[in-house]
């Protein structure tokens, strides 16, 4: 099975190497010191179950990797411009793409039923670029749980084994691709889901993002050192409760033990948001926090400390730059 992970950074590069492991014939798309040293040396991954290394094909240039058999975008959002201009080449007609990505997708409304049923997300894709280069048929949503970062070029490390992608069609069935896809992640050693409800599991990850990104932005530190502090971990899981309520409302029913995972949090790992920021790279800000608070409007559910930490983020990020200045 080709298979093409676009945006081979930590998570792209970690299930590149888990397909190549499970038998896939792997290609990525990369860019800058990462490409060139995986295109000189492979791909390491330094993980739970061992050391991996793998030589896929690498390219910034889709055009030079050819039609696939099932596309796998791991890009951050700020990135998917990039990737609508790009992916055609990788696209025969019957190629699925998984967007197995952070945040509240492009997607998110198409075929959801009710009265936001096929509501357009412009901050999630400005222009409706993703929508008409892959297209809704084409789409399979997907999450990923991977603690992982580019340690030196070429080279990606996962901090534990609690790892696994999740991965579901729009519309509930499920297909014959995902299950195809799942199968090929699952043999190379990351356990991979085919869900029926591919929302809630975005959701699940989400409370997570919601809990931990902004309180490690605006203290600077990894996971474990913020919530050393009890007033900073009590802060994390009324973060996730209002999260949890945005998810409710909108028809997600997750449990209330899933904001106790986020409280009990005690990974080393910085979230994406503080590497990003730390290296001033664009930040994700639209897709993991602007965009549930537009749902959570949406759903008439006030979000009182999730409104003052996302405004607080968003003056961190415009003060290096990496955030358009208000008004």
């Amino acid at each position: 099975m080709k298979i093409c992970v676009y945006g081979a950074g930590a998570i792209g590069g970690h299930i590149a190497a888990r397909l190549a492991r499970g038998g896939a014939e792997v290609s990525l798309v990369a860019r800058g010191a990462h490409l060139a040293a995986i295109q000189a040396n492979g791909l390491t991954v330094h993980a739970h179950d061992g050391t991996h290394h793998s030589r896929p094909q690498a390219s910034a240039d889709p055009r030079e990797l050819g039609p696939q058999d099932a596309v796998i975008v791991t890009v951050k959002s700020p990135a998917l411009p990039s990737v609508a201009a790009g992916i055609a080449p990788l696209l025969r007609a019957d190629t699925p793409v998984a967007f197995v990505m952070n945040g509240i997708p492009w997607w998110y409304f198409d075929q959801h039923g009710g009265p936001h049923d096929g509501l357009r997300l412009a901050e999630a894709d400005p222009g409706d670029a993703v929508r008409e280069a892959v297209g809704v048929a084409r789409t399979i949503g997907g999450v990923v749980y991977s603690a992982t970062e580019v340690i030196a070029p070429g080279v990606v490390k996962s901090e534990h084994g609690n790892i696994r992608v999740i991965l579901g069609e729009i519309d509930g069935r499920i297909s014959e691709r995902a299950q195809a896809i799942a199968a090929v992640i699952a043999a190379g050693g990351m356990p991979c889901p085919v869900s029926p409800d591919i929302r809630f599991e975005v959701w699940s990850k989400l409370l997570g993002n919601l809990g931990t990104g902004p309180l490690c932005v605006l203290s600077g530190m990894g996971v474990r050192d913020a919530f050393a502090d009890p007033v900073i971990r009590a802060a994390a899981r009324r973060s996730a409760e209002e999260g949890l309520a945005i998810a409710r409302a909108l028809g997600r029913a997750l449990p209330d033990s899933a904001v106790d995972r986020v409280a009990a949090n005690n990974m080393l790992h910085k979230p994406s948001m503080l590497q990003d920021l730390e290296l001033g790279r664009p930040m994700e800000i639209d897709s993991l926090l602007a965009l549930p608070l537009k749902l959570a409007r949406l759903a008439d559910v006030p979000t009182p400390q999730l409104d003052l930490l996302v405004a607080l983020v968003k003056q961190v990020a415009r003060a290096k730059g990496l955030y358009p200045p208000m008004g």
